[in-house]
């Protein structure tokens, strides 16, 4: 039962601590859009995208001038497109991708993510022929956002598109080299990616999901600053209490907005993602937490150690406010979007191999960073390929966005704006792996993948 100092306390939230819903997300079934004629396969992605999602936003900014909830982002996520046009007859997926981006202007969502293909195992022609598109559909459209699941602990890891996904990565930095690389900023490559993940870039509605479903993604990195400012000096058990019972109380606002979008919308009620997903803001940051548990800087010694507490912490908490967590769920590093991670990188306290090992904690994986624009296809294949790895073997979801921004070095900075923020360009190790990357081939999965 919620009292008035519950209600005062959320409402200091939202005004002074960066309280918010990221996202609400409609997933949407195109399995019924295969056609042989991808003239007539476009035109059914538009038209079911734009029935099914007409009223997303003016029900996102409803709730929000209802309830005082700031809802940042409304998008779509949609089937694997490498499925939907595995059927049509075209060796170009780029016309597929302009459909989804047409679509998402005329719903006047942010983001429309699902030019996806999932080749853990091996990839069929219709895999192919999307990953091949990737660059140029990336850069002709504006709110388009493609993945690509090369592993999981299941399948082991599928080296072949690991080598590939290097040089897609390099050609969509270079087919975007005016504006820093941006389409790199809307690509992901998984290991064992989620098929109700709300946040993008990674977004795609799995074949797993129903035909059409909503799910929210909230976050409060700010919150729970505030919040460990009140037990500085306690010990650790006390931390941990801290931040549960403050991701419990952000948790339940997210379920309040899913379960009103999923009644206003008429769609099923999917999962809440309980990700802290941190922003450009001063006062939104989660390398800010990390420095508040005694770090001087994040990315000294004890990071790994504190991001692990945190994320148990908010995966805890969240769990007993909602019957439905679900997605990623637990703590983002995105380097750009993160104002305390831009200052550590900038300063030199943050590397690339100590946001490696953070990321066998966290939610996720390399986010947003930035590398020299010179930095080979084979370099980023092997950064892919370690990441998968701690994916595969940990059995949990990891992901590189990287972006080999073109004319840029080492101390240089990399501005996107927005949410995506900026990202000061990091050193890359200067040794090849070109060798290891051309074996090609499969990594067997680990001895748990035979858990049944």
């Amino acid at each position: 039962m919620l009292n008035h100092q519950n209600i005062l306390e959320t409402l200091d939230m939202i005004d002074h601590q960066h309280l918010d819903v990221r996202t609400i997300t409609m997933g949407i079934s195109l399995l019924d859009c295969c056609d042989s004629d991808p003239r007539a396969a476009c035109r059914k992605i538009y038209d079911k995208i734009t029935r099914k999602a007409e009223k997303l936003v003016s029900t996102g900014e409803a709730i929000e001038r209802e309830f005082g909830i700031p809802i940042v982002n409304k998008r779509i996520s949609v089937t694997p497109m490498a499925l939907v046009a595995g059927a049509s007859r075209t060796d170009d997926y780029v016309p597929f991708a302009v459909a989804m981006d047409e679509a998402a202007k005329t719903t006047g969502v942010n983001f429309i993510g699902g030019f996806s293909a999932l080749v853990q195992k091996g990839g069929t022609a219709g895999d192919r022929k999307l990953i091949a598109s990737i660059p140029e559909a990336l850069a002709v459209t504006d709110f388009v956002c493609s993945s690509v699941n090369v592993g999981s602990t299941k399948a082991g890891i599928n080296m072949d598109a690991v080598a590939e996904m290097g040089r897609i990565v390099k050609a969509a930095a270079e087919r975007t080299a005016d504006r820093g690389g941006f389409a790199c900023a809307k690509l992901v490559v998984f290991c064992n990616a989620v098929e109700d993940n709300p946040f993008m870039a990674g977004a795609f509605h799995g074949v797993g999901e129903g035909e059409c479903v909503i799910n929210v993604g909230v976050s409060g990195p700010g919150v729970v600053h505030h919040a460990l400012k009140s037990v500085k000096g306690q010990p650790f058990d006390v931390v941990a209490e801290t931040i549960k019972k403050t991701a419990f109380r952000i948790t339940r606002m997210g379920q309040l907005v899913a379960q009103e979008a999923s009644r206003r919308l008429d769609v099923p009620f999917g999962i809440v993602d309980l990700s802290l997903a941190p922003t450009p803001a001063v006062g939104d940051s989660v390398a800010r937490i990390l420095e508040e548990m005694g770090l001087e800087v994040c990315g000294t010694h004890g990071t790994t150690a504190a991001l692990a507490l945190l994320n148990d912490a908010v995966k805890k908490g969240g769990v007993m406010a909602s019957s439905h967590v679900g997605g990623l769920s637990g703590a983002f590093i995105p380097v750009s979007e993160d104002e305390g991670m831009i200052a550590a990188a900038a300063s030199g306290a943050l590397h690339l191999d100590k946001l490696e090992a953070m990321t066998c904690v966290c939610s996720v994986g390399l986010d947003m960073i930035a590398v020299p624009g010179d930095t080979t296809a084979e370099t980023i294949s092997a950064i892919i390929a370690d990441e998968a790895a701690i994916g595969m073997v940990n059995s949990k979801t990891t992901a590189v966005r990287i972006i080999p921004a073109p004319g840029m070095k080492v101390g240089d900075t990399v501005e996107f704006g927005g949410l995506l923020g900026s990202a000061p360009v990091m050193p890359v190790h200067p040794f090849a792996s070109g060798e290891f990357i051309h074996r090609g081939g499969r990594i067997p999965a680990p001895m748990q993948s035979l858990k049944n």
